[in-house]
């Protein structure tokens, strides 16, 4: 029999990550109990007998009785529920939170509008690599609590902004804001709540690591504290950047340093190499080697969904990023491979649509008139999609996926490109962005 410690502890919201947080805490000895809107919310199945359940709407009572509330990242703290127990003082936090808690082990947190998956696991894998026995997840994979059965030495964490904002002084050994752009509005009220909200993740930071183009990912850190930076221009001295020869090669460098050709990672665009260069920064705050950081660069394939090369078809490359749900992934996908096909006289077309989520798509517009030399248009916003898009590039509706596939097909030639980046949410006609990505490559195999 564990003995229990404390006062009550109650999870809001059960899920993946709230599955781990009961879990973690009733292996800790705590009383435990949790609370979901659902009936049956997914995971009700995986927890202790013992644990306290109150299923079909937030009880109220159950969350007042409280000596602290961990709540999901799919909660939001304004719920009327959870500002009654605010209101109230009772400490409202994120299973992060609770790992830093539990852990004197160093954590290198990532975090940013788009690209954190790719960083996260590849700097996940240079330290592996270098022999570090190293625990990868958060808001990627497995949640932050499962990790802690590892044992690691070492926390790599994807963090959204749902998880800062409940998380305090996460102490991390070195924290990243890849980048900014309009995301998640709906929950955060404006882009300086969302603001606030990423940069949390430098909160009693040990070193940081920001993006020189993007300034919003600078963070306000005492003079002290260890910053080095990265980006798409020639990097200061122990800086990263690139560097051009004359011929148009593009160097991966530190300082005036050659490190790595573009051309030598499988992953491309330029927004990878930006990734790539981050995760430099970052393993050289851990004391990776750098010929190991090199050599996991060269052998990373990119991950599913994310502007992932499907296959060549009569000399036109498609490449799924279903994961693009967002205008500034759109653009960093449009602009990194437009911007690579250029030389060549390749043009991109896109698959653009689905669930706007109130951005505004006139953002898109420099990226489609530079490169792009069709936009076709699906789902519920068309509409709104068209209406800030109009007369950038020839822009046509399908009613399907597989008609915008064949219609790119039809209306693209050698060293073109055809990419599904939609910059919007895809449950009005798919599961979720994973099923609309797995279509895609499907109806792209389809072709010859």
């Amino acid at each position: 029999m564990l003995i229990q410690r404390g006062g009550l502890k109650v999870v809001a919201g059960l899920g993946i990550s709230g599955v781990a947080a009961v879990n973690f805490l009733h292996d800790q000895g705590y009383r435990v109990a949790v609370t979901d809107s659902r009936a049956t919310p997914p995971g009700h199945d995986q927890i202790p007998a013992e644990v306290q359940t109150s299923f079909g709407k937030f009880d109220q009572n159950l969350l007042l009785s409280a000596e602290e509330i961990i709540i999901s990242p799919g909660l939001d703290p304004k719920l009327p529920e959870i500002q009654a127990a605010l209101d109230q003082g009772i400490p409202v936090v994120s299973e992060i939170q609770i790992l830093r808690r539990a852990t004197d082990k160093p954590i290198v947190a990532i975090t940013g509008s788009n690209a954190k998956s790719t960083v996260t696991t590849l700097i996940g894998l240079m330290a592996a690599n270098a022999g570090k026995k190293v625990a990868v997840g958060g808001n990627l994979g497995r949640p932050a609590l499962d990790l802690t059965k590892d044992d690691p030495e070492l926390y790599i964490l994807e963090l959204s902004s749902f998880q800062l904002e409940t998380t305090s002084n996460l102490q991390a050994e070195v924290a990243v804001v890849l980048n900014m752009s309009e995301d998640h509005l709906d929950r955060h009220g404006d882009m300086m709540g969302y603001h606030t909200a990423k940069h949390r993740i430098f909160q009693g930071v040990k070193k940081v690591v920001f993006n020189r183009d993007d300034s919003l990912t600078r963070p306000l850190v005492p003079d002290a504290t260890p910053m080095q930076s990265f980006g798409l221009n020639a990097p200061d001295i122990n800086q990263y950047g690139i560097l051009k020869d004359k011929d148009g090669t593009i160097w991966l460098a530190r300082g005036r340093e050659r490190l790595l050709k573009s051309s030598d990672m499988y992953i491309q665009g330029t927004h990878n190499v930006a990734n790539a260069l981050a995760c430099l920064a970052l393993g050289e705050a851990i004391g990776l080697p750098m010929d190991v950081m090199l050599d996991t660069l060269k052998t990373f394939k990119g991950l599913e969904h994310r502007c992932e090369f499907v296959k060549e078809v009569n000399g036109v490359r498609y490449y799924n990023d279903s994961k693009g749900t967002n205008i500034g992934a759109t653009l960093a996908a449009l602009d990194g491979l437009g911007m690579a096909i250029e030389a060549q006289g390749g043009k991109v077309a896109i698959i653009l649509g689905g669930q706007g989520k109130g951005q505004d798509f006139s953002a898109l517009r420099d990226s489609l008139s530079k490169y792009a030399k069709i936009a076709v248009l699906i789902g519920v916003d068309r509409p709104i999609i068209e209406k800030a898009i109009a007369g950038t590039t020839e822009l046509v509706h399908a009613e399907s996926l597989q008609e915008a596939v064949e219609i790119c097909q039809k209306r693209t030639q050698a060293h073109d490109v055809v990419l599904l980046s939609p910059a919007c949410a895809s449950f009005d006609m798919f599961s979720g962005y994973p099923e609309r990505g797995r279509k895609f490559v499907a109806y792209v195999n389809e072709l010859n």
